[in-house]
């Protein structure tokens, strides 16, 4: 069966529409069709905004991040952001090593702990660390290095030098992105090295991330869901993207 050029531009919005994104191999199964024909007709819908392009797909929103700061984000998406903190909270058990790395979820979830007891906390971000600081009953080690403004947190070769004497059972990882073929990512080149020594400190990798971040994509690439374990959303995230998720053997945990 061969399709008219409308005919692949409906089905390419449907999916579009059911998933939260499209990727030009399996467009060009589905519809028979060379890759070649794909991305003209993604240029296309793009050209019409009804898309954005990337490099072997396509979302419905822009998929590139720029960076703001933590003052800002903090306002946006606050309940869920409250839910998925919660959930992760109850991940931790007493004698747990943990890092907590930075970002408005992961000063949420250090919120959550400041009744918790017998746990040591490695933070870079200085918020997690300053709401960590009114629960005597946490050892606390705050990572030291470049201050990056617009996270309040630290980033840098001493940040990481300090991690290479750690091993810690849980990571708590902020991104800004999240896309099921490239990886996580964030907006800074410097904190997305700080997580990949993070990640190698770790027993287990676990991500939070509210529902706009997934389909997204940050300037620095941090890894590729093969060292996640566990991603925790909210209920508005792409079922697309999150079933692809699944697929890579990555827990989603939706709140």
């Amino acid at each position: 069966m061969s399709y008219t050029i409308a005919e692949r531009h409906k089905h390419i919005l449907k999916s579009l529409q059911a998933k939260g994104y499209v990727n030009v191999t399996e467009l060009s199964r589905e519809l028979r069709v060379s890759t070649v024909t794909i991305r003209k007709d993604l240029k296309l819908l793009e050209d019409r905004k009804l898309l954005f392009r990337t490099h072997g797909s396509a979302t419905p929103q822009n998929p590139y991040i720029t960076d703001r700061h933590v003052n800002e984000k903090e306002k946006i998406q606050v309940e869920q952001k409250t839910k998925i903190a919660e959930c992760a909270a109850g991940l931790i058990e007493q004698h747990n090593s943990i890092i907590l790395a930075s970002g408005t979820t992961i000063n949420e979830l250090a919120r959550q702990l400041t009744k918790k007891e017998n746990l040591t906390i490695i933070c870079s971000s200085l918020i997690a660390a300053q709401h960590l600081s009114l629960n005597p009953n946490v050892e606390v080690i705050q990572l030291g290095g470049m201050l990056r403004k617009s996270s309040s947190s630290v980033v840098g070769p001493h940040a990481e030098k300090m991690l290479e004497g750690f091993n810690s059972n849980i990571l708590f990882l902020g991104v800004d992105g999240i896309d099921p073929d490239y990886g996580l990512t964030t907006t800074n080149a410097l904190e997305a090295s700080l997580n990949q020594v993070m990640i190698d400190a770790a027993q287990k990798v676990v991500i939070l991330a509210d529902s706009t971040k997934f389909g997204r994509r940050g300037f620095g690439k941090i890894c590729g869901l093969e060292k996640v374990e566990t991603i925790i959303t909210d209920a508005n995230a792409s079922l697309g993207i999150i079933a692809k998720c699944r697929e890579k053997g990555v827990e989603v945990i939706t709140v």
